[in-house]
């Protein structure tokens, strides 16, 4: 592999990690019980907040969604800690 591209494959994790805050199944336990749309607007809220307490007010209520469907499914959901509001306030996205 030549040197340059090899030194940018390097960087490839420094730029996602810089990148927006993305939801996906390995880091939303509740994933699979939203619409393609749902995921989809639910990424775009979580990018818009700018404070702990708008976040986790959201958080709250989007969990009783995911954890309605996942009882109806008979999952055994439960939301992961530290959540993401905490996860994006220790990235500095949130005050």
């Amino acid at each position: 592999m030549h040197a340059c591209a090899a030194a940018l494959l390097a960087l490839l994790p420094l730029l996602a990690a810089a990148g927006p805050w993305r939801a996906h199944e390995g880091n939303s336990p509740g994933w699979r019980h939203l619409t393609p749309a749902e995921r989809v607007e639910h990424q775009r809220r979580l990018r818009g907040f700018t404070t702990l307490a708008e976040c986790k007010a959201y958080l709250a209520q989007h969990h009783a969604l995911i954890a309605e469907r996942a009882r109806r499914a008979g999952d055994p959901w439960t939301p992961r800690s530290p959540d993401t509001c905490d996860r994006l306030q220790q990235e500095g996205r949130l005050r």
